[in-house]
């Protein structure tokens, strides 16, 4: 990455040491004894200026630039470690006389300017203003306004110099000045330029400015390289650009929309068009974790009772344990030493823990006296490998769900854990970026007798909590379809009551469980005091059943969002209906790959299994969003569930769609449309200072 100092040169050579001088002190200590040393170098640091590698001269072909060249040269002869020296001459120059010579210079100044920036890199470009003719200097700050450097540096000098400056000898300037010649001379900055977002749009198709298109031969080193193109293009281009300015950036922001199937946030059309299409051809891979994480996100489908990693549900185990008695924790232990004992446990171990209604006590005990190995080994080992166990698996989707078997209503029983859980569930939404999160879960599980009551100590203890990054938590109630239709209609009751007590954190109704049990239309009726009610309505349908699952819901329930509706494409027309009404799916990569069995390059397993849905229900134009289901469960994040969909969708999803979706997350969170509003602003500002910088 080399820094480049970019000059344009006269009949005074003088010009490109002194601005040499300014940019290299330790390697040309020319003004050392200047009176304004200090604030030079203050000036050289607030614009965080480097010494330049290479220093770049565009010049005409006439006698003096001829001598002026020549003394250059042996200037940068008398340099230790001295810059590359490079030369063009334009063809058939001069004095700049003419309109054609005026064109010519001009053409290589600004192609020496787009050449500059694609070989430094990276590197600086810094444009000195000094040298040549008045036009000269007018170009160089066109091209500067246009393709950007970090500095625009002017070199004033008395009017009266003295001859020795004058009619300066190479060796002088090659040397430090004494104190009554260096003040003769000044270093200013005029400025620093950004590139233009002309450069990077196509117009009349002409596409984004590239050096390939408008090539300038690069002369070896102190050698000069003649310039001898006539026909001006990019100088034309660029001028052609700027008279239209207006237009090209509204055709681009067409052109865009037209491909789009979803709006992404407002801001990020305002990036300039290199960093739009940047985010837009850059597929999602495993180099965008850490950018996925630092994204403000939206999780609208996380299970409470899959949340907790291993080492968070040890955490809760020990709150509890610290609170049993005596011979409470002797009785636990005592009913779990077979367990302790055994490497691999009966399948029907979770039984076990229920049987002498203690179950939160034995919970805590497992938890905290079997080895990490027994942990491991039976709750995620004996179901491994973990694809498709829905079908594959003799368990069916109990064996999905045996890595939870320690956590959610296991240790929520106990009053203990409540704290320490939402503390866990905290901390867990800081590590992963999130800014928005709806848990849901099952109260009258956590708490048979008062599953409000529950509610109300978890929201307590969620809002108790420091919250650094203000992020926002709410909570679905789940109804399970394999209760009986008496239990069903309590906990629909129960989640009306709770949006009425705690409006502020109880947002929706979901009903979940093996969706072959119950058909929506024979249990619609419970659902008649949620409807009434307005409260929102999210199902859990067609992951790995038929479409049909998805119309009964969508129809009998009148769902606002699906959680999965994997195989909604099998009927175009309700896939219609949903993109006409706005039902969101919350997809959840990982389980889905788990539960049901999708390709996942990752998993050698599943190379036989169906591509997963995403790419093309989303290309459709359907609303979707990603979301973590059990992250504990599938061991997890939201920013892995992008990955995840990059894998399963073969890296055909961008950036930008990813912050699509993570849009859409906002877009249909169950919360008043006055709040959202205000939410979806925030996080678009937000968005727009992560990305604008990146």
């Amino acid at each position: 990455m080399p820094n480049i100092l970019l000059c344009t040169l006269g009949a005074s050579w003088a010009v490109i040491p002194e601005a040499y001088a300014f940019l290299a002190p330790d390697k040309l200590p020319l003004y050392l004894n200047h009176p304004e040393q200090t604030q030079l170098l203050a000036l050289k640091d607030q614009y965080q200026l480097q010494p330049p590698d290479e220093i770049w001269v565009c010049t005409t072909q006439g006698q003096q630039t001829q001598t002026s060249l020549q003394t250059l040269k042996a200037w940068i002869d008398c340099l230790p470690n001295a810059p590359q020296l490079r030369i063009w001459q334009a063809a058939q120059t001069d004095q700049l006389a003419t309109q054609q010579e005026c064109a010519a210079i001009r053409e290589l100044i600004v192609r020496a300017c787009l050449k500059a920036h694609d070989h430094a890199s990276g590197g600086q470009v810094v444009l000195s203003l000094a040298g040549g003719r008045k036009t000269m200097s007018a170009d160089m700050q066109w091209a500067g306004s246009l393709f950007g450097c970090q500095a625009l540096l002017h070199v004033i000098s008395a009017d009266k110099l003295p001859d020795e400056l004058r009619f300066a000898q190479p060796a002088t300037l090659a040397r430090t000045l004494s104190a009554d010649l260096a003040q003769l001379i000044m270093p200013l900055i005029a400025g620093q330029t950004s590139r233009s977002d002309l450069l990077d749009i196509s117009v009349d198709g002409v596409g984004p400015i590239k050096t390939e298109d408008y090539p300038l031969d690069l002369p070896a080193p102190n050698q000069i390289g003649l310039f001898a193109d006539t026909d001006h293009r990019l100088s034309q281009e660029l001028g052609k650009r700027e008279k239209a300015s207006s237009r090209l950036f509204g055709n681009y922001l067409l052109d865009i929309s037209r491909t789009e199937s979803h709006e992404n946030w407002r801001s990020l059309y305002r990036l300039p068009p290199r960093r739009i299409d940047q985010l837009r051809t850059t597929m999602l891979g495993e180099k965008d974790r850490q950018w996925l994480l630092e994204l403000p996100k939206a999780d609208l489908h996380r299970h409470l009772g899959g949340c907790l990693s291993l080492d968070d549900q040890r955490r809760v185990a020990e709150a509890i344990w610290q609170n049993l008695t005596a011979a409470e924790r002797d009785q636990a232990l005592a009913h779990c030493q077979k367990l302790l004992q055994q490497p691999r446990w009966p399948w029907n171990w979770p039984k076990f823990l229920k049987c002498n209604s203690q179950r939160s006590h034995n919970t805590a005990a497992l938890l905290l006296h079997a080895s990490e190995e027994q942990l491991q080994e039976n709750l995620w080992q004996v179901t491994e490998p973990r694809v498709g166990l829905k079908d594959q698996h003799p368990a069916g989707f109990s064996a999905y769900e045996r890595p939870g078997e320690l956590s959610g209503s296991a240790l929520l029983y106990h009053p203990a854990a409540i704290q320490p859980y939402a503390q866990a569930i905290a901390q867990q939404a800081i590590d992963e970026g999130l800014a928005y999160v709806e848990l849901r879960g099952s109260p009258q599980k956590y708490d048979p007798a008062d599953g409000l009551a529950f509610l109300k100590q978890f929201h307590q203890a969620l809002t108790s909590l420091p919250n650094p990054t203000n992020i926002q938590f709410r909570f679905i109630v789940i109804a399970d379809r394999r209760a009986e239709e008496a239990d069903l209609q309590k906990t629909i009751d129960m989640a009306v009551q709770a949006k009425r007590e705690l409006p502020d954190f109880v947002v929706g109704l979901d009903m979940a469980g093996d969706e072959s049990r119950t058909q929506p239309e024979k249990i619609a009726h419970l659902f008649t005091p949620a409807f009434a009610a307005c409260l929102p309505i999210t199902i859990h349908a067609g992951e790995g059943e038929a479409a049909e699952s998805i119309w009964q819901a969508a129809y009998h329930l009148h769902a606002d969002r699906i959680g999965h509706g994997l195989t909604l494409n099998d009927n175009e027309n309700l896939a219609q209906r949903f993109r006409d009404r706005n039902i969101c799916l919350e997809l959840c990569p990982s389980s889905n790959r788990e539960v049901v069995g999708f390709f996942d390059a990752k998993f050698p397993e599943t190379e036989e299994m169906p591509v997963y849905p995403l790419l093309a229900l989303w290309q459709k134009g359907l609303p979707l969003t990603l979301c973590s289901d059990n992250p504990g469960i599938s061991q997890t994040s939201l920013a892995d569930e992008y990955l995840a969909a990059a894998r399963m969708t073969d890296f055909r999803l961008s950036q930008w769609d990813a912050l699509a979706m993570i849009k859409q997350g906002f877009v249909h969170a169950f919360i008043p449309g006055q709040e959202k509003e205000k939410l979806l602003k925030d996080i678009d500002a937000k968005l727009y200072e992560l990305l604008i910088t990146a």
